[in-house]
C-alpha cells in the first residue's frame, strides 16, 4: 500500500485572546494606527446590534439576527474587498455591507419587514440578505463564472455559517469553483452552532476547512476573533482569486455570543459557563488591548468613540423611523423581472383601486 495523497489545514492567528502578538505581523499592521478605522467600525457594529435587539424587543422591528461576536470577520472582509467585487451574504452580514457603503438604516428596514432594505444602491453589485441556508453559494459560483468568462479582475466572496456546510448547495458551489478554477472565495463563519446544533454534532470532520480538499481548492482556518488574521488570510485569498489563482475556502473560527435570532433562547442548549469562557475570546477587547499596548488608542479616544457610535446609531434609527411605510403594491415588486399573468392582473386591479381611493379622498 502506498500513500495516494496527503493534505494539511493551516491555522492563522496573530493576536491571542489577551491581545498579545503570537507571530510576526503582516505589513499592513506595521502601523497600529492604520487599524483604528477597523476598530471603530467594529465598535459601531456592536452598538448598532445592541440597538437593533432593543428595537425588536419593543416591537419596532421584527425578528433580528444578531452579529454579536463576529465583528472582526465582518471588518476584516469589508476592509479587503474592492468596490467592483461582489459580496453574497447570508442574513448576518450587515457589518460587511456597512463597510461596503450600505447605510445601516437599510438593515433596520429589512428586519422591519420592508423589502426596500434589501436594495443596496450604495453597493449595487452586492447580493441581498439571504435567509434560506446555503442557497447563495451556487449563486456565488455563477457570479464568479461570469467574471471568468468576461476576463474581469473581480472576485465573488460568499459568506455562510457552519450549518450551511452540511447543505448540498455548499458542496455544489465549491465543487464548481474547483473544477472551473473560479475567482471565488468562500468564508465559513464557524460560530459553533447551527441554531441549536453544536459543531461537534454537525460533522465528524476535524475541520470545516478541509471540506475544500475534495473540491480541489485551497483551504485553511483563521482565528475569526483576530482582526489582523482575518484581514491577512482573506486578503491573500481575494488577491489570489483576482490574479487567476483559483478559489479558496476559509473557515473563520468564532462564537455566536447572542441567541441565534431574537426568536431563539440559547440558554436551552448551551451553558452559562461555556458562554462566559467564550466572552474571554471576543474580538473587540482583543484588538483594543493590542492598540492600547502599542500606544495607538487611549481611554479618552474610547470614550469619544462610544459617544460617536451612540449618536450615529440614533441617526440610523431615526432614518428608519422616518421612512414612509411601503404601499401594498410592494408585494409584487420583488418577485419577477416581468410579472406573469397570474400576478399581473392582480397588480393592475390593486393599482386601479388605489387610484380610485386617491380620487375619492381628493373629491
Amino acid at each position: 500500500m502506498t500513500v495516494a495523497a496527503t493534505f494539511e489545514i493551516r491555522f492563522t492567528r496573530y493576536l491571542d485572546p489577551q491581545g498579545r502578538e503570537t507571530a510576526a505581523l503582516p505589513s499592513f499592521a506595521s502601523d497600529p494606527r492604520a487599524l483604528v478605522p477597523d476598530y471603530r467600525a467594529m465598535v459601531f457594529m456592536r452598538a448598532l446590534d445592541a440597538k437593533a435587539v432593543a428595537m425588536q424587543r419593543t416591537g419596532q422591528i421584527g425578528t433580528y439576527a444578531s452579529t454579536l461576536g463576529k465583528e472582526a470577520i465582518d471588518a476584516g472582509i469589508g476592509g479587503v474587498l474592492r468596490k467592483e467585487d461582489v459580496l453574497l451574504p447570508s442574513y448576518r452580514e450587515s457589518g460587511v455591507l456597512m463597510l461596503r457603503g450600505v447605510s445601516p438604516h437599510r438593515t433596520l428596514l429589512y428586519w422591519g419587514g420592508d423589502e426596500r432594505g434589501n436594495m443596496f444602491p450604495e453597493s449595487p453589485h452586492d447580493f441581498p440578505f439571504n435567509v434560506p441556508i446555503g442557497t447563495q453559494m451556487p449563486h456565488a459560483a455563477g457570479v464568479a463564472y461570469a467574471m471568468k468568462l468576461r476576463r474581469e479582475p473581480r472576485v465573488a466572496l460568499a459568506m455562510c455559517g457552519d450549518g450551511a456546510t452540511s447543505k448540498g448547495d455548499f458542496y455544489e458551489a465549491i465543487n464548481a469553483g474547483g473544477a472551473w478554477q473560479l475567482p471565488l472565495v468562500v468564508v465559513v463563519v464557524n460560530n459553533q452552532y447551527a441554531i441549536s446544533v453544536p459543531r461537534r454534532m454537525q460533522s465528524a470532520a476535524q475541520t470545516l476547512a478541509q471540506k475544500g480538499i475534495a473540491a480541489g481548492i485551497a483551504c485553511e482556518q483563521v482565528d475569526g476573533n483576530d482582526l489582523i488574521a482575518v484581514r491577512d488570510v482573506v486578503g491573500r485569498a481575494v488577491e489570489r482569486a483576482r490574479a487567476g489563482g483559483g478559489p479558496t475556502l476559509l473557515e473563520a473560527l468564532t462564537y455566536r455570543l447572542s441567541d441565534h435570532t431574537t426568536a431563539d433562547d440559547a440558554t436551552r442548549y448551551r451553558s452559562a459557563e461555556e458562554l462566559k469562557e467564550q466572552w474571554k475570546q471576543e474580538p473587540i477587547v482583543r484588538l483594543r488591548t493590542w492598540l492600547h499596548a502599542k500606544g495607538a488608542w487611549s481611554p479618552a479616544e474610547e470614550q469619544a468613540l462610544a459617544k460617536d457610535a451612540a449618536a450615529h446609531v440614533q441617526k440610523m434609527v431615526q432614518a428608519y423611523l422616518d421612512t414612509p411605510p411601503p404601499g401594498p403594491e410592494q408585494m409584487f415588486e420583488h418577485l419577477y423581472a416581468r410579472l406573469p399573468h397570474a400576478y399581473a392582473w392582480q397588480a393592475a386591479e390593486l393599482s386601479e383601486e388605489s387610484e380610485r381611493d386617491v380620487e375619492h379622498h381628493a373629491g
